[in-house]
């Protein structure tokens, strides 16, 4: 079978995009899992990336889980335990992939989003939706839950209320609802999608590489440590970014009324 990614470099920026058209870019039954693993770790070892797009081939962004690969199921009835471990070690690799990894991440959603393709958009930091994108939390419709972490990322992007309204509906959001529940930061023309998410890319990757993983990684650490905590870890952050070359040139650049000279 091809590779499930095309792996794209542009300087500071690295971008995925999901490239099986022919199965809607589903995120099962294929080798999906392990190469967005290994692409979150490539970039998280390479101290030079400072942005993840991720993006499908298509006019499907991701239908998520792939429904014709599931019906072994009903056919070999494998033991519950058997299952359980294909998801803990197949699409479960992914939000574990994405959520650890300290380089920003930007979700370009070319097309619906569906069930997995969903909760893959919402597993990244920022999301940038075509006019033509769609947005369903569908497993119910199948008979499924959400296997893949979804009952986690949806309501820290929409808030808990509207999570439960898509997750126990099933029903699809078009980009505009998206944007006004907070889904998606922006919907662009679907011709200017690409060039908008690598314009978003650009203007963060302008940024001191340690100093947008840091920053990334207090943003995480914020969702479950208390304050007092998220303080503690952000006192040991800054007094590291305080001795950084790059918080050393970006004052003299300020104080010389010039742009700042980053090293790569």
């Amino acid at each position: 079978m091809d590779k499930f990614l095309k792996v794209e470099r542009d300087g500071h920026i690295v971008t995925l995009t999901l490239n099986q058209p022919q199965t809607r870019n589903a995120l099962t039954g294929n080798s999906a899992a392990a190469e967005i693993e290994q692409a979150c770790l490539d970039a998280g070892r390479d101290s030079t990336v400072r942005v993840l797009i991720v993006t499908g081939e298509g006019p499907v962004f991701s239908s998520g889980g792939n429904l014709k690969d599931m019906r072994r199921y009903q056919t070999a009835s494998p033991a519950a335990d058997t299952v359980r471990n294909e998801y803990r070690f197949g699409i479960q690799r992914i939000p574990k992939a994405l959520y650890s990894l300290d380089v920003p991440t930007i979700a370009a959603i070319n097309g619906p989003a569906i069930g997995a393709g969903l909760d893959l958009a919402t597993m990244c930091d920022i999301r940038i939706a075509s006019e033509k994108a769609t947005f369903a939390e569908s497993f119910v419709k199948v008979g499924l839950i959400p296997g893949d972490g979804g009952a986690w990322f949806l309501p820290r992007a929409v808030g808990m209320s509207k999570a439960c309204e898509m997750a126990f509906t099933g029903d699809s959001l078009s980009a505009a609802q998206a944007l006004q529940c907070g889904l998606v930061s922006r919907v662009v023309s679907h011709d200017r999608l690409m060039e908008e998410a690598r314009a978003m890319a650009h203007r963060i990757a302008a940024n001191p590489a340690g100093v947008l993983r840091m920053t990334k990684r207090l943003l995480r650490e914020g969702e479950r440590l208390s304050l007092e905590s998220l303080l503690e870890l952000s006192a040991s952050y800054q007094a590291h970014a305080h001795q950084t070359a790059e918080h050393h040139e970006a004052v003299s650049a300020f104080l010389e009324k010039r742009p700042p000279r980053f090293a790569d």
